[in-house]
Order: C-alpha cells, then sequence, then structure tokens
C-alpha cells in the first residue's frame, strides 16, 4: 500500500491484478515495465472511466494502481498535476472553469480542448486526444411534473420563477451550488432568483430519487447519467449554452508521458470509442442495475475487444 499526502486528496491505492492481455490494443506490451497509478473522481462514470483506463494500460503491460474514487474534482486534477498520480479521465469544460480558472467557456468542443491542452502544458499535465462524451449539467423533472408546469428550456424555467416562485425547488450537489460553471453561473445567465429556501443540496444519487418522486420540481442531473432514461425524466434544454463542453479526455502526468509516449497509442482507441450513448448504459448498470463499476469496465473493455 502507498499513501500519498493528504493535500491532495488521495488515500491508499491497491494494485489492479485484472487477467486481461491485450486485444487490438496494447500489442506487444509497449508499456511493460511501467509502474502506473490511475485516479479518478468518486462518482459512478469516473470510477467505470478510472477502470477502463487501468485495464488498458494492464494489458500493454504496466503494473498499475488504482487510486480511483476520490472525493471533489481538485483531489484527483492535483494527484496527477504533482506526480501522486499519473493518469485520469478528465472533463475539458471542469479543467477550463475550476482548474484554469477561465470565466467564458469556448463553445466549440475542439476549440476548448485544444485550449485546455496547450494552457494546462505549463502546468504539467499533457491532454490526449478527447471523446465526444460531454457530461455537460443539466436540469431534468419528472413527467407530472412536466405536464403541470410545461417547460422545456432553461429560458422557460427561468421565467416559471419569475411568474411562479413557489412552483421552482431545486434538488442539487454541494458542489455544483457552488460552482461559477454551476448553480451560481446558471442563475445569472437566464436571470433566474430561486430563493434559497427552495434550494436543497443533497448527494448526486438522491437527486434522481427525488426527482422522480416530485419532491424536488427540478434537479441537477449528468446528460450521461443512465437515470435519466430508466427514471423516464425529461431534460431542460441549455438554450443560451451556459454550461460548457464537458468532453473527457485523458489527463497525464507530462513527465509520465514523455517517459511512456505509447500511453497515447493505448488510449487513443478506447477514448475514440466513447460517447453519451456508451456512457448512458455503461453507468445505467451500476447505477439502476447495482452491477460494480470496475466489472462494468472490464466487461466493455472485452466486448468491444479491446481486452481479452
Amino acid at each position: 500500500m502507498l499513501v500519498a499526502s493528504a493535500g491532495c486528496g488521495l488515500t491508499s491505492g491497491s494494485p489492479m491484478v485484472d487477467d486481461v492481455r491485450s486485444g487490438t490494443i496494447g500489442r506487444g506490451e509497449p508499456l511493460k515495465g511501467a509502474e502506473l497509478t490511475v485516479t479518478s473522481k468518486s462518482f459512478t462514470e469516473q470510477l467505470i472511466l478510472g477502470a477502463i483506463m487501468g485495464i488498458a494500460f494492464q494489458a500493454a503491460g504496466a503494473e498499475v494502481l488504482d487510486r480511483t474514487g476520490i472525493q471533489g474534482s481538485i483531489g484527483s486534477r492535483e494527484a496527477v498535476r504533482k506526480g501522486d498520480a499519473d493518469a485520469g479521465y478528465e472533463y475539458t469544460g471542469t479543467a477550463w472553469i475550476t482548474y484554469l480558472g477561465r470565466s467564458e467557456p469556448i463553445p466549440d468542443p475542439h476549440k476548448q480542448w485544444e485550449a485546455v491542452r496547450e494552457a494546462d502544458a505549463k502546468n504539467g499535465v499533457s491532454w490526449l486526444a478527447p471523446s465526444s462524451l460531454n457530461n455537460t449539467y443539466a436540469l431534468a423533472m419528472n413527467q407530472e411534473n412536466h405536464k403541470k408546469y410545461g417547460t422545456n428550456t432553461l429560458s422557460e424555467v427561468a421565467a416559471l420563477s419569475k411568474s411562479d416562485p413557489g412552483a421552482v425547488t431545486l434538488c442539487v450537489e454541494v458542489e455544483f451550488a457552488n460552482r461559477a460553471d454551476g448553480l451560481p453561473g446558471m442563475q445569472k445567465a437566464y436571470g433566474m432568483d430561486v430563493p434559497t429556501k427552495n434550494i436543497t443540496q443533497m448527494d448526486t444519487g438522491i437527486i434522481y430519487t427525488q426527482v422522480a418522486k416530485g419532491s424536488c420540481t427540478y434537479g441537477e442531473v449528468f446528460t450521461t447519467d443512465g437515470r435519466i432514461k430508466s427514471m423516464n425524466l425529461v431534460v431542460m434544454e441549455d438554450d443560451k449554452k451556459f454550461f460548457p463542453n464537458y468532453n473527457v479526455a485523458p489527463m497525464i502526468n507530462s513527465k509520465t508521458l514523455k517517459k511512456w509516449p505509447a500511453i497515447a497509442e493505448v488510449l487513443d482507441p478506447v477514448t475514440k470509442k466513447l460517447n453519451n450513448s456508451v456512457a448512458q448504459d455503461l453507468n445505467a448498470k451500476v447505477d439502476v442495475d447495482g452491477e460494480d463499476p470496475h466489472q462494468v469496465a472490464l466487461d466493455w473493455m472485452k466486448e468491444e475487444g479491446f481486452v481479452k
């Protein structure tokens, strides 16, 4: 067991010991001799992505230490930046707004990724090619409330908050409630003024069930979450394009990538296969069906032929 400093939020890791070999990736074991630490945040999609990355590295011959599941956004990011971890999947919008401190997102997804890659190079962090998976924020409501209030866009939610203030109650995460690219920014962009008493902060998973039951009129959701489909929720369109693009891409410690450049060729085909539909399906296996995130990742990697 290795323990990193508490400052980056890491706790003890454990070796990944999947019995995998190369399929369409990792042939010739280009990472043989590498000891790589993979990290992620603690929510379902991140746990799956962290496992996918670790499994890919193992198939390419690396020894992998699993330090996935870190609370919040800053911990896993700082681990990669400082070199306490080598790699993780991260979101371009989060990097641009939260880590790099930019206030204005770039509407074009590829240009957003390019801007992040260029800016973060100065921090010793390298970004590999992105996926089309765009896990951005949204507000959603159940079918009953949708029929009652008829809102389909965030502009209409803002209008409802003024015409019928009591109708707009929100269930949100603590992080979303305090992020510039979350609730404060959304309310400012749309001229929304929801009183504090109408906003309830709670864990991610509870939000979906509370919105489905109607305890909150609207809940903060992630667009790739499988529970949107399984609970038949209606997602409000971000008609002013406030929320940034949150495309997933590998975030690698630059020193690690320089030492093991084959990381790019191992991960590129996997990343390219990721999209919102894949993410919703994989996330649902965990959040709806109760499967283990690591097993879901392993099954997908085998189904796609990446590993055997």
